[in-house]
């Protein structure tokens, strides 16, 4: 099933910011953990993540660093900072009342239909 693009826009960040609360990841990581846990709902090209990782960082809300692979290659890895925890915390109670509001009007409709 196809989710509306304007849909996924709204949660994007707040799903990024909640796996590298967990861990650190690099970007294909982040890619390939929200398809995964998402059962492929949530399938980002690289070009739709890395604006959001960038504008997060600028914003201070997370920090990237370089791991030197066991390739030899480079990768950049991302981490939330105490800002962004703040942030994330704001933004799932945010997310927490709109599930509900939503959760509310929908399954009254069912309840009376």
């Amino acid at each position: 099933m196809d989710i509306d693009k304007e849909l996924l826009k709204g949660s994007t960040q707040t799903l990024v910011l909640t796996l590298i609360q967990k861990q650190p990841m690099y970007g294909y990581e982040i890619i390939k953990k929200l398809e995964e846990k998402s059962s492929g709902i949530f399938n980002f090209k690289e070009g739709t993540l890395y604006p959001i990782l960038h504008g997060l960082e600028a914003r201070g809300i997370i920090e990237s660093f370089w791991v030197k692979g066991d390739n030899g290659r480079n990768r950049k890895y991302y981490r939330i900072t105490k800002k962004g925890n703040g942030y994330l915390k704001e933004k799932k109670e945010e997310w927490f009342t709109f599930r509900v509001a939503v959760d509310n009007i929908l399954w009254e409709a069912v309840l009376w239909e």
